[in-house]
């Protein structure tokens, strides 16, 4: 009899087991399916964006901006790289405000995982090109982009392997059904991220990111980005509205998708450190870039 219940209960925590693994093997496939169609939209494409930042508060339990929020024009290129295009290379140029034109920000990140993201900030009135500390190491802080609550960390791609997940519920959000999914660090990311954990809500029929939310290494919630304006271009689901909202520094950034051109071709020369200084070289390239955008 005992060795009949010791059997029972090997089957019983074995079942548990594979039942365990499949559904985290489903939450891993899910939002690698979504990362996926994030790398192909980020291959080869160029956007034209207003990016708003400003001190927010609530009213009628509405979140607007308690200031006059500061506001930029700018114009971004970015290409996959590596076999299944999880390295990526991107340029950020701003056009407005006119005080600030021709900053630039070059950013690359990789698959790697021993490898952190690389960034350089060019100030236009200095002339100069400064390497930006990535990761989130006691002597390092996130890259913010454009000075913006936006980070790297927050527009990177291609990291999936790099957490473990799980499905918490399914169910209506927003009018669509989702999945919410909890992504976990895995030790080889912790020294690198802000976050101790990512909950995404993503749509079930179009592997999109409705929302997300972050915790900060305390668990506390971190950031809200919420997505809108989803819509169909060259066969991808694409966010023209992503808004985040910082809950610690009372802050949010807001990007809008102005204009966007896919599937063309960026030369690997572009996405270098010339681009930031190079500013004839730079205009002729943008200038072709933007007689195709949408």
């Amino acid at each position: 009899m005992l060795k009949l219940k010791t059997l029972l209960t090997s089957l019983t925590l074995g079942l548990l087991t594979t039942g365990t693994f499949a559904a985290d093997n489903k939450a891993y496939s899910i939002v690698e399916k979504m990362d996926r169609q994030q790398r192909e939209i980020a291959d080869g494409t160029m956007m034209r964006s207003q990016l708003s930042t400003c001190k927010f508060g609530q009213k009628n339990k509405q979140i607007t901006c308690v200031e006059t929020p500061r506001v930029k024009v700018l114009e971004s290129v970015s290409k996959q790289y590596g076999e299944e295009k999880k390295d990526s290379k991107g340029v950020s140029i701003l056009l407005e405000p006119a005080s600030e034109r021709g900053i630039g920000m070059l950013t690359y990140s990789y698959d790697d995982p021993n490898k952190d993201t690389e960034s350089w900030l060019y100030l236009s009135a200095l002339g100069k090109v400064k390497r930006m500390a990535s990761g989130t190491g006691e002597d390092r802080e996130p890259v913010s982009v454009f000075g913006s609550e936006f980070t790297t960390e927050d527009m990177e791609s291609g990291t999936v392997d790099e957490y473990t997940y799980k499905i918490l519920q399914e169910g209506p959000f927003g009018g669509r059904e989702v999945w919410v999914i909890e992504a976990i660090p895995k030790p080889i990311r912790e020294p690198k991220t802000e976050y101790s954990k990512v909950l995404y809500w993503i749509d079930k029929e179009r592997y999109t990111l409705l929302k997300a939310q972050t915790y900060d290494k305390r668990g506390k919630p971190f950031k809200q980005i919420a997505f809108k304006d989803i819509e169909q271009i060259n066969g991808h689901w694409i966010a023209r509205d992503v808004t985040l909202i910082n809950l610690q520094s009372q802050r949010l950034s807001n990007m809008k998708t102005e204009a966007i051109t896919m599937n063309v071709k960026v030369d690997d020369e572009f996405l270098t450190q010339r681009t930031l200084t190079d500013f004839a070289y730079r205009e002729k390239t943008l200038e072709e870039l933007r007689k195709q955008f949408q």
